[in-house]
């Protein structure tokens, strides 16, 4: 978007002659930034930056300490390195007058502002330390200041502030970065005998013009044209005979009325899984929904088992879900099957599938224990002590399903389930897990000694 005419001519007040030798360079930044809403303050940058590199636009270095300082103060809360001209402020710091030709007049496309060592000090200054002080003289005494103080910590600072920018302009396609703006410098626009100005107006109309406007001559550029050989084209013979049959009355439409019909047993199959998410089947219905699971092995990836419904049809069917769980162990979403097996709530349905699930193929060893930190964690978070007496005795008999049928590591577990088994010792079948648990790690340990230490 482009500044208003009344926006530029607010710019150009705060640039003008007279303002920047009254004022100090706080004090016109300041009303700058007050002046433009912060959401203007990058085309308000742009503008600046525009004025900066023409030298007939900002002919006088006191205007163009008080611009650059207005760049500064747009983004100062924010680093130096982080303000998006900071590229201006290395242009005007490495700047360095290119010489010509004896003779030949200067290209005025290839003119650009001539900055003072002055103005150099400043930018130098907003670098390394930009201190109030600073900011509190006007330009022509900024212009005065002593040139000759170090510049050690200015070369260490312009070199990290070089590196961040090639880092950010890295991104930037080398065509684009060799583009040539369309605003060419008037090289007409000389100072009088007494060194002033007088094309002020010119200047004005000028700026309106350049940075006014739906789309402003000061953000266009010529870039070069990126040129490419054409591809050669593809000596086609008779790949494209099908478009422009010569014989139509060879050419016939192939249709397999078999895509759109599902294959016999499907859909009676769909129909018995959506009732047994909802409740129990009967005994016929059963053998029937399991018959055709195994008759063709696709059929399970075809009646709208998902994950979010295992759950229900664990606990009303439960002898379902393991033909449906057995049949999915090669699918890529048998984890997210397991994930819901182990987070669901405990009950005898949910440990008959695990335990069916556990003597027919190999689980995971992480899924069956957490299987069983969860099951312990249910009993010991259940209030009522009826139901916590029945859950705790048929986990107990779980867990003895799983060590005689050597299905789970003990070790692995030994201490979380001794410490359940201690918990709910006053349980028969508690006490009845505990002593295996002994008589396990008993034995183990004689296997461990010498044979002639073995009793």
């Amino acid at each position: 978007m482009a500044l208003s005419t009344k926006d530029i001519s607010s710019l150009l007040g705060l640039l003008s002659e007279d303002t920047t030798e009254q004022q100090s360079v706080e004090v016109l930044a300041s009303q700058c930034c007050s002046t433009f809403s912060k959401q203007d303050h990058f085309k308000v940058g742009n503008a600046l930056v525009f004025l900066l590199l023409q030298p007939d636009m900002l002919p006088l270095p006191q205007q163009r300490i008080v611009a650059t300082a207005i760049l500064y103060f747009l983004y100062k809360n924010e680093p130096l390195k982080r303000n998006p001209f900071a590229n201006v402020f290395l242009h005007i710091m490495q700047h360095t007058e290119l010489s010509k030709a004896p003779g030949k007049p200067a290209d005025p496309a290839t003119q650009f502002t001539k900055f003072t060592p002055g103005e150099k000090y400043f930018v130098r200054q907003l670098i390394t330390n930009p201190n109030k002080e600073l900011f509190k003289k006007t330009a022509s005494q900024l212009l005065q200041s002593d040139l000759t103080a170090t510049h050690a910590a200015a070369d260490a600072s312009l070199a990290e502030l070089e590196a961040v920018v090639r880092e950010r302009l890295a991104d930037v396609p080398a065509a684009a970065r060799a583009g040539v703006t369309v605003v060419v410098p008037d090289p007409d626009l000389r100072p009088d005998a007494s060194g002033a100005y007088s094309e002020q107006n010119v200047t004005r109309r000028t700026a309106e013009g350049v940075l006014g406007g739906p789309t402003p001559y000061a953000q266009q550029c010529v870039s070069p044209e990126f040129l490419r050989l054409p591809p050669p084209l593809h000596n086609c013979q008779d790949e494209m005979v099908y478009m422009v049959p010569s014989e139509p009355h060879e050419h016939q439409v192939a249709y397999d009325p078999s895509l759109l019909t599902a294959p016999a047993g499907v859909g009676e199959a769909r129909q018995l899984m959506a009732l047994a998410v909802h409740g129990p089947l009967t005994l016929q219905q059963q053998n029937q929904l399991i018959s055709q699971l195994k008759r063709d092995l696709k059929t399970v990836y075809q009646v709208g088992v998902t994950p979010a419904k295992l759950p229900d049809l664990v606990e009303h069917n439960p002898i379902i879900a393991i033909e449906v769980l057995l049949q999915l162990m090669d699918s890529p979403q048998i984890t997210d099957y397991f994930n819901v097996l182990v987070n669901m709530e405990m009950s005898l349905h949910s440990m008959e599938v695990v335990n069916r699930l556990t003597t027919a193929v190999e689980l995971p060893a992480e899924f069956v224990h957490l299987y069983i930190t969860n099951c312990i964690a249910t009993c010991e978070a259940i209030k009522d002590r009826y139901m916590q007496n029945r859950l705790v005795r048929l986990v107990c008999v779980f867990l003895q399903s799983l060590i005689r049928n050597k299905i789970i590591n003990v070790h692995t577990i030994l201490i979380e389930v001794q410490a359940f088994c201690i918990d709910f010792n006053r349980i028969r079948e508690a006490a009845a897990l505990f002593r295996l648990l002994k008589q396990l790690d008993s034995n183990e340990h004689v296997s461990q000694l010498p044979p002639g230490q073995r009793t």
